[in-house]
């Protein structure tokens, strides 16, 4: 009988809980695209909710750990989209201009409400790379390039080289995308996926 009746208090404290931290989420990408994360205080990201200090301070012990958990959400929703291009590529190069066009959409989709909105930070979607999960998709990333160049014509290859110069050519180009009217996903594809393939061949020509 006691089970009974604390069962569904604890669910729904559970789902108190749920709904707080996510609360909090949202408004801090909010505060982060108005303000700027440099700019943005813990304060600020309370201010925007209407939860009190101590609530936010029960899931998060500053403004870090929220983008940190921005971040981690983020990613853990991008993975298994790169899963689906990884699956359906024909090839390497295939598997790079589908990556990229997933990644570009998934960060115009991201942030189309800061968009819409005229925000002047965009509240990007935080990828950080010494996080678990983004550590995890590099791996994955270095893993795909490997397996395929030593299939075709690129033995030898630094997977890891190729794998970090990737991400990056996506991190700072989608940084930039996001600040252009229109957002153009497709440009952004093209540019990223043209500079990582003709570099690649430049080693490749050079070795």
């Amino acid at each position: 009988m006691t089970d009974e009746i604390t069962k569904p208090a604890d669910g729904k404290r559970a789902r108190s809980k749920a709904a707080n931290r996510q609360a909090i989420l949202e408004a801090a990408r909010g505060v982060f695209a108005l303000t700027g994360y440099e700019a943005t205080t813990v304060r600020d990201i309370i201010r925007a909710t209407d939860l009190g200090t101590g609530t936010f301070y029960n899931y998060f012990k500053s403004k870090e750990e929220v983008f940190q958990a921005l971040s981690s959400d983020s990613v853990r929703r991008f993975r298994p989209l790169l899963g689906q291009v990884r699956e359906r590529s024909e090839g390497f190069e295939d598997f790079v201009w589908g990556a990229y066009r997933a990644y570009f959409q998934f960060l115009s989709d991201e942030n189309s409400e800061a968009i819409q909105g005229g925000a002047p930070h965009i509240a990007l979607i935080g990828v950080r790379v010494d996080t678990p999960e983004m550590l995890t998709i590099f791996e994955e990333i270095r893993l795909v390039f490997e397996q395929m160049l030593s299939a075709g014509d690129a033995p030898g290859v630094d997977s890891e080289y190729l794998a970090a110069a990737a991400i990056g050519i996506a991190r700072d180009l989608g940084d930039h995308m996001l600040l252009r009217r229109p957002v153009d996903v497709d440009e952004a594809t093209k540019f990223a996926a043209s500079l990582l393939l003709g570099g690649l061949q430049a080693v490749l020509f050079d070795a």
